[in-house]
């Protein structure tokens, strides 16, 4: 049997016939099958838009030797009476859990949420009625934001290779699609990323881990830099290793660390708002059609250096989805994007966002715990101004010319939406560098400045990062682990899920 890797020029609305036709007539042959290695849409000229593809054939009628297989991440397994705890259940508290339970360890998933049917449940309460549960919210419960925040697999991330095909072909074997294996943007959906939580659950579940879900860690029992328990609101769980992956929203539990000695720092992170546009808009701009056969929707990554102190850039786009009220406590008023597997929305979303140093913004050193308390009043003011969970708003050309605006838009924001002069509302600085931003981002794509923007988005990334070594072992302890974007080291669901696969490892590997 021969091997041979060939690239393909396809039409976006191809089929798997026509594609075996392409082979056989390229190389000549007749008997084959074949792989698609990696899968990218080329947009750059309109009147050729078509998926740029690698493909491996296997023949009996081609020389050449299979390619080196790529490395697998390798798991050693040993009987053990060592027990762990993992705080969180986000990508990367549940892939930490994940390769603690297969190496071996009685691990325990803690999660202060709900499991992921009851948090629906309760998100379509809050949105229908205005009732939040801290229980079952778009930051918190099972699976953790990520559940309900896109599924996007992208990642800029270098050195996670094994990490990452390890954590792709978990999902696949949990009912994801193989096209998040190939594709150059993967993106599985929040509708089918609530099924595939479930099944990673039940797989976890079924190695001997054990999951508590709405228990919240409130406290540690320290001796010389070694964690001896941990105190929850459903009892004291003790443990040999205790590892925290709570995200960037979990704010009490920052404090609690911080007063049982873990040390963190500021760092810098990025504030804006969530810009929204017909989705339709966005396709003509970007393809010069409407609509395009085979491809979902159109999508765009903008950054602007045009204002010289702040980078701004566009995060976390979301073609045919919606905005949702993502906060992580009652009384604050932030926004996030989302949308389902099929991008079939009628809008488009993404994040407009300008990069923030608190230090320089306050004109000196900021704790950890300052910059806590300075992001807790920012999303309370933003509450206290809206009078609730309307999100204010205004079109992003009123916001370039600083004016109210006089129309209310269709939107897919759930709970309404407010006039206000959204660049009062922001820092300053902050604001400046959007409207530049907003201007060049304008030139870019044509008609952007007939978006909208509305609301906070203060979550892009953790604004504090803990002191902990390459392993996730925090300065100072023996025992206590911090990973993923709660750390303030990764964004994202890949980078994120591969650093607690990294602690993890780091910790199998110890011990």
């Amino acid at each position: 049997m021969g091997y041979k890797l060939i690239n393909l020029q396809m039409p976006t609305m191809y089929r798997e016939v026509y594609l075996k036709s392409r082979i056989r007539k390229m190389l000549g042959i007749n008997e084959f099958s074949w792989s698609i290695e990696n899968k990218a849409l080329d947009a750059r000229k309109k009147n050729h838009i078509h998926w740029q593809m690698r493909v491996l054939v296997n023949s009996p009628e081609l020389t050449g030797s299979e390619p080196e297989p790529k490395p697998e991440l390798h798991i050693p397994y040993k009987t053990r009476k060592e027990k762990a705890v993992v705080v969180g259940s986000g990508p990367a508290g549940f892939f930490a859990a994940f390769v603690l339970q297969k190496a071996g360890f009685q691990t325990t998933l803690i999660e202060r949420g709900s499991e992921v049917d009851r948090r629906t449940k309760g998100i379509e309460t809050f949105e229908k009625t205005g009732r939040f549960s801290p229980l079952s919210n778009y930051a918190f419960g099972e699976g953790g934001a990520g559940t309900f925040s896109d599924g996007k697999l992208t990642s800029r991330s270098k050195r996670i290779s094994l990490e990452k095909r390890f954590i792709l072909q978990t999902y696949v074997d949990a009912g994801a699609p193989e096209e998040i294996k190939y594709l150059t943007h993967p993106h599985l959906g929040s509708d089918r990323l609530r099924e595939i939580v479930k099944v990673l659950r039940h797989q976890f579940q079924e190695l001997g881990g054990t999951v508590l879900f709405e228990t919240l860690a409130q406290e540690l029992k320290v001796k010389q830099g070694r964690v001896q328990e941990m105190i929850t609101d459903k009892g004291d769980i003790e443990a040999d290793v205790f590892v925290f992956a709570i995200g960037h929203s979990a704010f009490e539990t920052y404090r609690m660390l911080m007063k049982n000695g873990v040390s963190f720092h500021t760092k810098n992170f990025a504030l804006g708002s969530r810009m929204e546009h017909p989705q339709t808009l966005i396709n003509k701009a970007q393809w010069g059609i409407p609509e395009l056969q085979g491809v979902k929707a159109a999508e765009y990554r903008l950054t602007s250096q045009t204002d010289k102190n702040h980078p701004v850039y566009t995060f976390c786009m979301c073609p045919g989805g919606t905005i949702v009220p993502a906060t992580a406590y009652e009384n604050q008023n932030i926004v996030n994007g989302m949308s389902l597997y099929q991008r079939d929305g009628k809008f488009a979303n993404a994040a407009c966002v300008a990069g923030l140093n608190l230090n320089e913004l306050l004109g000196r050193e900021i704790s950890a715990m300052e910059t806590l308390d300075w992001l807790e009043q920012l999303e309370s003011g933003f509450y206290q101004k809206a009078g609730g969970y309307a999100v204010p708003f205004c079109g992003i050309q009123d916001f370039i010319q600083k004016r109210i605006p006089t129309k209310q838009p269709e939107s897919s924001y759930p709970m309404g939406l407010l006039p206000a002069p959204l660049w009062e509302w922001l820092p300053q600085s902050v604001s400046n560098a959007m409207r530049n931003g907003l201007k060049d981002f304008s030139r870019k794509i044509k008609g952007f400045e007939k978006g909208n923007i509305m609301g906070l988005e203060s979550k892009t990334s953790a604004a504090i990062q803990v002191d902990r070594d390459e392993k996730g072992l925090c300065t100072g302890f023996e025992n206590l682990y911090m990973t993923g974007e709660g750390s303030g080291y990764t964004g994202g669901i890949i980078s994120s899920a591969a650093d607690g696969v990294k602690t993890a490892m780091g910790i199998v590997k110890s011990r």
